[in-house]
């Protein structure tokens, strides 16, 4: 069973955010997917770090278009963005460490997180670019 659905009222218009969030849902779908099937550490650990990879090169994707644009919302936009970067990088230094383990309540914090800044930030982000013929 997956964790968050991709969907119409996902997408924003903006087609390389787009892409990149349904990747988002996917990955944090496969982690959802691991620690209800009781997947190893391991397997845990890889999925993990991949969510966050992925993360960080989407938000460095969305900083770059507000940076070409000129998006008036960047500084908020990018603490957001930092803010998330900063917090689960905290739980992955303590997941490794054998002091924190993947949870009900984290991937729901993540795709509350995730299902919040697309439908906030991101929107009035994508509405900005699309003002300006970004797609």
């Amino acid at each position: 069973m997956s964790l968050i659905h991709w969907g119409s009222n996902l997408a924003l218009g903006v087609t390389v955010i787009d892409e990149q969030h349904h990747q988002l849902v996917d990955i944090l779908n496969e982690l959802h997917g691991a620690m209800e099937g009781g997947k190893g550490r391991e397997v845990m650990a890889h999925v993990l770090g991949e969510l966050i990879a992925y993360t960080q090169m989407h938000f460095a994707t969305e900083e770059k278009l507000m940076a070409q644009h000129g998006y008036a919302q960047s500084a908020a936009h990018k603490a957001e963005h930092a803010k998330l970067v900063a917090d689960v990088g905290d739980f992955a230094g303590k997941f490794k460490a054998g002091k924190a383990t993947v949870t009900v309540e984290l991937l729901k914090f993540l795709r509350e997180w995730l299902s919040h800044h697309i439908l906030g930030s991101d929107k009035a982000l994508a509405t900005a670019l699309a003002a300006k013929g970004v797609h």
